[in-house]
């Protein structure tokens, strides 16, 4: 079995309720486009470095299951081309933190439909652009083949209402199976 470990230094926020974090289960799914995609499943039992394990379904008969170490617990998963290659990406939701408030998502690309591999999004934290006034809460949707990341904006002086509007990040995955993938900014806007 091969093994790849990916633990995130980027942190993401969703909404949740304070006891969100011991509520979340076991999660073992399997999401596909048409006869080709992925069967996902992971204990969620240490939100600091999980064990995912995934299995290609339809892929090539020399694709195999892979064992990743993510940072958080899963709590979503679906599925798009996300590089236009014909191909089904999955993308993994998970949060993390003492309330669940933190949270990020990670692209499972399809490599031809004969291996795959794993990309996170870029750290909002390390983003001088982006950073100022984030405090988490994220939420995320796929947009025709983009992931979509919006956040409450928290002027200095907000204790637990963010009173700055709201900020929306596109991301697009950008490389190919030879040169590898990441996630690169598109477009970003904020609102009132």
């Amino acid at each position: 079995m091969k093994n790849i470990y990916l633990l995130s230094t980027g942190f993401a926020i969703f909404i949740f309720s304070q006891n969100l974090s011991a509520q979340i289960k076991k999660i073992d799914t399997t999401i596909k486009i048409a006869s080709v995609g992925y069967r996902i499943s992971c204990n969620n039992k240490d939100p600091e470095k999980n064990q995912l394990d995934i299995k290609p379904i339809g892929f090539d008969h020399d694709a195999h299951e892979s064992v990743l170490f993510i940072k958080g617990k899963i709590i979503r998963t679906e599925i798009d081309d996300l590089n236009s290659d014909g191909y089904p990406d999955a993308v993994i939701y998970t949060m993390n933190g003492p309330r669940g408030e933190y949270g990020n998502a990670y692209a499972i690309v399809s490599l031809s439909n004969k291996s795959f591999t794993a990309v996170g999004l870029p750290d909002v934290l390390l983003d001088a652009k982006y950073k100022d006034g984030y405090r988490g809460h994220d939420e995320f949707s796929l947009l025709e083949g983009t992931l979509m990341r919006k956040f409450p904006v928290y002027k200095a002086d907000d204790k637990d209402v963010a009173t700055g509007g709201r900020r929306v990040i596109q991301y697009v995955l950008n490389g190919t199976d030879d040169t590898g993938y990441k996630f690169k900014i598109q477009q970003s806007f904020e609102t009132k």
